[in-house]
């Protein structure tokens, strides 16, 4: 990457942080980008935290704008900019508003020193609860000092009546008629409200009397917040404005969630907007609970893991995402929804749960991993008003019938991402997929069939529908029981196919140890250890190259049987 001027004279400047004082006092408002960005990649989180406390513009992004192949943010630089947000608030340079940090999580563990999604949430919620803590510590102050200027105030008022009370006690060598002519003005003004017959005493009356509305209402506030918990970190009277909106993804689990709870449940200063909520471990009542704090109108997708939902907890959640006119996504991941046991009330729970998926009007993105739903596909789809786009539907347990139905559906011919990943295929389902990759040939962009039990035979037949998916980017077969010969055959359609960038295949059964079974299952694929000699694999990756170089395809299509250090990036559209 060629840098610009610009990004190479930034570099320079942030890399010396003793010489900040300088070029802080004169630096324009259009070099505040870049200096940022500099001070990103390079790693001077000094030079981040004084930037973004003196942040000049309204809205600040980070995170969804980093390009392809730039380093996330780390750590030391994430929380000087979070404590910057804090101290910004009392900076009366900082013009921030908004604070867009969407996409900022780094979940590569391979990234050193980065900062998860799960990481960032508590440091967000600590941030919120700092600024709130600040800002209550400075209003107790501010009342204190208004509370005792009140005070000062009465004292001098008690003065001046003991001033007034004593004119006209002594004569000072004055007749008593101008003493009677002094007590009687005296009187006068003691007795009328809104008339002085003091000139010089007009301006201090109406002074004190503006304090002392103040010093009547700041005591009532003081007796109200004493009564209340002293140790709680908003007064029940006083109530924040928000001055900057913190936009994020919020992963929350069992052990944040009493500091989201706690960051959510009060207005202050810095009020968080959630963008992809993932959920794991929470039980149904705290999910709702969740639901109730977030603003409606930033949620655009909720992700819940390895909640014991049930049916019934799930059909309770649904209808509370419809008030969420954004949501258009929804994943749900091992929710223990077994309907391979029966059990009472199922039906119904069934039907109320198709009810509140058909209440999520913007729906495009559907996920159920692993919630063994075996023949119900048609009732929990068939009530979306609008098709899905991406669909995953791993070790959902599909039958021929769940198939059929979704070869037929609304959805199948606009299909974008399909996933059916561990759902056991056999030559009864062949025409209904065979089907549906019909429908979907032009706007199928990834498929994901990977231990679907497709054997040499199996995947032969269905070869001829892949070779007609013209908008196919990423296909993944592994953990599929195929032989070197038909490997290759897939190798060859794949590379017949001008959009795809990825092939993710399968291990031959050439290259395991002796004693797997004829047809193995995926588990058994995944944990049969394969041949230590390399000359196998040699002869597979030479008869893959061959095959690719024939076609012209060497450069362009990644072929790859690694199913952790693959780069789903590939698959993004150009």
């Amino acid at each position: 990457m060629v840098l610009s001027l610009v990004n190479l004279c930034a570099r320079e400047v942030v890399s010396d942080h003793s010489s900040s004082p300088y070029w802080l006092s004169c630096v324009p408002r259009e070099l505040y980008r870049a200096l940022l960005d500099a001070a990103f990649t390079h790693r001077r989180p000094l030079a981040v935290g004084e930037l973004v406390q003196r942040w000049p513009e309204r809205t600040l992004t980070i995170g969804s704008g980093r390009k392809e192949g730039q380093c996330p943010p780390n750590r030391l630089c994430v929380q000087a900019l979070l404590l910057a947000v804090v101290r910004g608030l009392t900076d009366k340079r900082c013009c921030l508003q908004v604070l867009d940090l969407s996409g900022l999580q780094c979940e590569d563990g391979r990234v050193e020193d980065s900062m998860g999604g799960w990481s960032i949430t508590v440091a967000l919620c600590s941030m919120v609860l700092q600024a709130r803590a600040a800002a209550s510590r400075a209003h107790r102050r501010d009342g204190e000092r208004e509370r005792k200027r009140g005070l000062e105030a009465e004292r001098d008022r008690g003065a001046v009546k003991r001033d007034r009370g004593t004119v006209g006690c002594g004569n000072n060598g004055e007749g008593s008629h101008g003493a009677a002519h002094r007590v009687e003005g005296v009187g006068k003004m003691e007795c009328t409200t809104n008339e002085q017959t003091l000139p010089e005493l007009e301006s201090v009356k109406g002074v004190r009397r503006r304090m002392e509305i103040q010093r009547r209402k700041i005591s009532s506030e003081v007796k109200s917040n004493t009564s209340s918990n002293s140790g709680s970190l908003c007064d029940q009277d006083w109530v924040e404005v928000a001055s900057v909106h913190v936009r994020a993804d919020l992963f929350i689990n069992s052990r944040s969630w009493e500091r989201v709870r706690d960051a959510l449940s009060h207005l202050g200063q810095l009020q968080l907007h959630c963008r992809y909520l993932r959920v794991e471990e929470l039980s149904a009542p705290s999910i709702v609970s969740l639901l109730g704090m977030l603003p409606l109108q930033d949620l655009l997708g909720v992700d819940i893991r390895y909640s014991s939902l049930g049916v019934s907890g799930l059909a309770m959640l649904l209808p509370l995402l419809a008030p969420f006119p954004q949501l258009h996504s929804l994943r749900l991941h091992y929710c223990n929804l077994d309907l391979q046991r029966t059990q009472a009330g199922q039906q119904g729970a069934l039907q109320d749960m198709s009810k509140g998926l058909g209440s999520l009007k913007r729906l495009k993105r559907l996920c159920l991993t692993a919630l063994r739903l075996p023949g119900h596909l048609r009732l929990l789809l068939s009530s979306l008003s609008q098709p899905l786009e991406f669909l995953e539907l791993p070790y959902l347990c599909l039958t021929s019938t769940d198939l059929a139905y979704l070869s037929c559906s609304q959805h199948a011919s606009f299909l974008r991402e399909l996933d059916l990943s561990e759902n056991r295929l056999d030559e009864s389902s062949l025409p209904s997929l065979r089907r549906l990759l019909g429908q979907a040939e032009s706007s199928m962009s990834q498929l994901s069939l990977c231990g679907c039990g497709l054997s040499d035979s199996l995947l032969g037949a269905l070869l001829p529908s892949l070779s007609c998916c013209r908008a196919l980017r990423s296909l993944r077969l592994a953990l599929n029981p195929l032989s070197r010969t038909g490997l290759l055959s897939l190798a060859r359609t794949a590379a017949g196919i001008p959009s795809l960038r990825l092939l993710l295949y399968p291990n031959p059964l050439e290259e395991y140890e002796p004693g797997l079974p004829a047809l193995p299952s995926s588990a058994q694929l995944l944990d049969w250890p394969l041949l230590e000699e390399p000359e196998s694999r040699d002869l597979t990756m030479r008869l893959l190259d061959e095959v690719l170089s024939l076609r012209g395809r060497s450069r362009d299509l990644l072929v790859t049987s690694d199913l952790l250090n693959y780069s789903p990036d590939l698959t993004v559209d150009d």
